[in-house]
């Protein structure tokens, strides 16, 4: 019962990691950078995301394009873009190999095979959640190496925005339910080395039993 628990626990976090891990891929606001200019009312936040970068201006007008080029982005951009969609790719088929696999459903057939299973996904939380780290690890440390860098402008310096943030925070959660999943199985496999089954077969003690009883009776 407490196996099944931890595993719908770690089947919960890995479904926030999932949802986290979309968001953050969609989100336009990997690069953050607030222009005042020289007054306070012309105010803009330039964003940058993987996908497009988006302009918000203080009068309510909002714009954003479309990176249709992958060739003239930069290595790390498209680095993360390769990564947060695989990191996508193997959570959504985590989610379903470990809803087969999990204990408090009935589907997967016997205990070995839903032990597999929920290996197997457990296997593809933390593959997903390495890839998420891999994207916004570099990511961030490019926004920080750009913005320590004094030749650059300051206009043209920015700092991590809310997607890099839901990205390592997916991440780890992938993490944790990743290892949650595998260690349960591997709980199993050993309390079934450690504790084999006991029903053991004593044939020749029973057959001595059985011809001392026959003796008796011709006796």
């Amino acid at each position: 019962m407490a196996s099944a628990s931890l595993q719908f626990f770690a089947f919960v976090l890995a479904l926030f990691g999932v949802f986290g891990d979309i968001i953050a891929t969609l989100l336009p606001n990997w690069k953050v950078n607030a222009d005042v200019g020289s007054n306070i009312i012309t105010v803009t936040t330039q964003m940058q995301g993987l996908w497009m970068d988006c302009t918000w201006y203080s009068t309510g007008m909002f714009r954003c394009t479309l990176k249709y080029s992958v060739l003239s982005l930069p290595v790390y951009i498209q680095a993360a873009r390769t990564t947060m969609v695989l990191s996508c790719i193997l959570s959504a088929f985590g989610i379903c190999i470990t809803t087969v696999g999990m204990k408090c459903t009935k589907l997967g057939g016997d205990t070995d095979s839903k032990s597999h299973a929920c290996f197997a996904g457990g296997v593809c939380f933390i593959l997903a959640g390495i890839f998420g780290l891999v994207a916004t690890s570099w990511y961030t440390r490019e926004i920080i190496s750009d913005f320590l860098d004094q030749t650059i402008p300051e206009s043209r310096k920015h700092e991590p925005g809310g997607a890099v943030y839901t990205g390592f925070i997916s991440a780890g959660l992938l993490l944790i339910a990743g290892l949650i999943f595998c260690t349960s199985c591997f709980k199993k496999q050993q309390e079934a080395w450690i504790y084999p089954s006991k029903q053991h077969h004593f044939p020749s003690t029973e057959r001595e039993s059985n011809g001392a009883y026959n003796l008796k009776d011709y006796v």
